[in-house]
């Protein structure tokens, strides 16, 4: 029997990027495991209509597993639904049958913000605030 992995201390707060975001709160190390990206297991069907009304509110919340399945991060999720897109991050995601993990992508300092990219495919409606003059949108 494998001894459950100590995560590092994140916290969430008012972020400079965009509402709430996820921020060190020690020292982490490349590609160690932050924290599991929770939400409600959907199909995609139900992920449509969802991510449609979030998206009126300038909000990403789903996060697809695969070609079945998707994580509703708004329904029964935790604090990994607040870290922030950037097109230059500092965290990655690891999908690993239907979990979802994010990892650090480099050595970040306590205090840092997490951020990911959300390789976004719908209909890039929301713009991307990851840095000034940034075009993307998401």
């Amino acid at each position: 029997m494998s001894r459950p992995v100590a995560l590092p201390r994140i916290v969430r707060r008012k972020s400079k990027v965009h509402g709430f975001g996820v921020f060190a709160k020690e020292d982490i190390n490349k590609n160690r495991r932050i924290i599991d990206y929770a939400g409600e297991l959907i199909d995609h069907k139900e992920s449509y209509k969802r991510e449609t009304r979030y998206l009126k509110k300038g909000c990403i919340w789903c996060f697809t597993v695969n070609r079945r399945w998707v994580r509703d991060g708004n329904v029964g999720g935790n604090d990994a639904r607040f870290i922030n897109h950037a097109c230059k991050p500092n965290c990655y995601s690891q999908v690993i049958g239907r979990e979802v993990w994010i990892r650090a992508a480099k050595n970040i300092k306590a205090g840092e913000e997490l951020s990911y990219d959300y390789y976004t495919d719908g209909d890039q409606i929301i713009q991307c605030k990851c840095r000034p003059g940034c075009t993307r949108k998401l």
